[in-house]
């Protein structure tokens, strides 16, 4: 049954503040969805972003017979289905059920889990086993059915990317071992790396005792004394349950811009890496990527920057560069150069009620030089999928696009720029210079 939701809670950026709880999870899921007004629009958890080909070709069906046939992939690494018929009811969540896409109705908003996409194809340690089993027990636990669906896992091989993302609960490989990182701090505590899953999914269960009281959705929300409780209570639960060992605090200074896997060919190459203009697939784009992936590893990784990974093996550099060239032909960014490159969006209008413009096309008549940093466009203040770390911001306002530079909390005084294209994309690209 299709749920109308209220509004998600307006981005930190905006807010000042902590977003407390003040009524029920907004985020929307599979089984609730939200009404935009381009329809229904569905978020499938997708963890660690893997797919398989099959089940790639299931979301595609649902896309196809439910919506508007498009995928668009989000800044978690799920995918989101728009354009959903109001009347569509239980039939997509009864097909992604059926394709292994939802393990556990009462789990599918908690199931937030983003994994370096190049994870034991570039030489940094494979992930694939701490996402198996965390997702498992993510799934197992009846307290974390309660974990909101803004709540993030993150599971980093060691190159830091997706440590930068400011998760929640943060693994980060360490030869035998792993360091837990609890919220955006920059201490960590090492414990054996067999117990990392155990310890996600304990440090998410401590986390949501405290909440009770805190009223916090995640783990910044919580106060400083509250946080520190947090993380003590899970060394000692660890130590108390079977004597895993949590070293002492370390500082680890957490990445403060993430380091998205570039365009073109990795390993040497096991993998190929790919963007998606503004997120957006179409579905002669999406069956391409599957029946590359169905002809080499038989996996897709859905990344937070919204790209994807095509692991291999390929035959050589030809290979993969000729599946480049196929993909290139199709309208995916396969190279560094290219102008689409760090450029994002939000939904905008007429999807979106909220936004002011319909910021996708702004954003297309705005692509020019490949610019040092990433910029992302938003309709309103809420800056629905913002990036992370230093990038570029551009607002539509109601007294024109506010443009401004971004380095982690803080921003340079903006610039605000009205009913000037020209002028508009030249203060981007100086922006981004």
């Amino acid at each position: 049954m299709l749920a109308a939701m209220p509004d998600s809670a307006p981005s930190p950026l905006s807010a000042g503040g902590p977003a407390l709880r003040d009524g029920g999870d907004a985020c929307p899921g599979t089984l609730r969805l939200h009404r935009a007004d381009d329809g229904a629009l569905a978020r499938v958890r997708v963890p660690g972003g893997v797919l398989s080909a099959d089940r790639a070709d299931a979301l595609l069906a649902v896309a196809g017979r439910f919506g508007d046939g498009e995928l668009h992939l989000t800044s978690r690494g799920n995918v989101q289905l728009r354009g959903l018929d109001a009347e569509c009811g239980g039939g997509p969540a009864e097909l992604l059920t059926a394709a292994g896409l939802l393990p556990s109705a009462a789990h599918e908003r908690a199931r937030n889990i983003v994994a370096s996409p190049l994870a034991g194809l570039d030489g940094s340690p494979p992930v694939s086993g701490w996402l198996s089993a965390l997702d498992g027990l993510v799934c197992g636990s009846a307290a974390a059915a309660s974990l909101s669906g803004r709540f993030l896992f993150a599971l980093d091989s060691g190159r830091g990317d997706v440590d930068a993302l400011g998760a929640d609960v943060t693994l980060i490989a360490a030869g035998e071992s792993c360091f837990l990182r609890i919220g955006a701090e920059d201490e960590v505590f090492r414990i054996p790396g067999g117990e990392g899953p155990r310890a996600a999914l304990l440090a998410a269960e401590t986390f949501l005792r405290a909440a009770r009281d805190a009223g916090a959705w995640r783990v910044k929300d919580l106060p400083d004394d509250v946080r520190a409780g947090v993380r003590n209570d899970v060394r000692a639960e660890l130590a108390r349950t079977d004597g895993a060992a949590a070293g002492p605090a370390v500082h680890r200074p957490r990445p403060r811009t993430a380091t998205p896997p570039a365009p073109g060919p990795h390993g040497s190459p096991n993998a190929i890496s790919v963007g998606v203009p503004l997120g957006r697939l179409t579905p002669a784009q999406w069956r391409l990527l599957t029946e590359t992936a169905r002809r080499y590893g038989d996996e897709l990784r859905l990344t937070p920057w919204r790209g994807i990974v095509v692991p291999g093996p390929f035959e050589g550099e030809d290979e993969a560069a000729e599946a480049l060239r196929t993909l290139a032909a199709a309208g995916l960014i396969t190279a560094p150069d290219s102008p689409w490159a760090g450029v994002g969006a939000c939904i905008g209008h007429p999807g979106c009620a909220k936004s002011l413009s319909d910021v996708r096309a702004e954003a297309g008549a705005a692509v020019g030089p490949v610019g040092r940093l990433p910029v992302y466009w938003s309709g309103c203040e809420r800056r629905c999928g913002h990036p992370h770390g230093e990038w570029i911001d551009v607002v539509v306002t109601p007294d024109g696009h506010r443009i401004s530079h971004v380095r982690g909390e803080r921003r340079d005084p903006p610039k605000t720029v009205r009913d000037d294209p020209a002028a508009l994309a030249a203060a981007v690209a100086t922006a981004r210079a």
